[in-house]
């Protein structure tokens, strides 16, 4: 758990903002944390029981389930930087996420091993 939480407390240290991923680490870094990718595994689940119960279930790739478009994931209330993000920077995140829910904007994954710099 500890590696989780060390990108959080060195930009604590270092006095800078940052954001994490698949939980909010606002509450362990309320001066830190501006925003947070919340990871939801119910539409995994429920479309691998639907496929269950249907008799239809096979491996598959439920990866896409993770993604925003598939109501997998979102982003955690902005609270101790709730008013201190500018409107136009929350207009763009507003934008970009109904975009993405709509399927007019795309992500897309890199999944190849990062390289050093």
């Amino acid at each position: 758990m500890a590696a989780v939480k060390l990108p959080s407390a060195t930009a604590a240290r270092a006095a800078c903002i940052v954001g994490s991923k698949c939980q909010s680490a606002q509450a362990d870094y309320p001066d830190t944390v501006v925003a947070s990718a919340l990871w939801h595994f119910e539409p995994t689940m429920q479309a691998a029981l639907a496929a269950v119960a249907d008799g239809s279930f096979t491996a598959a790739n439920y990866g896409l389930y993770s993604y925003m478009k598939e109501g997998g994931c979102s982003l955690a209330p902005l609270g101790t930087f709730e008013g201190k993000v500018p409107a136009e920077a929350m207009a763009l995140v507003a934008e970009r996420e109904a975009a993405i829910r709509a399927g007019e904007y795309v992500v897309e994954v890199d999944d190849s091993e990062p390289v050093s710099s």
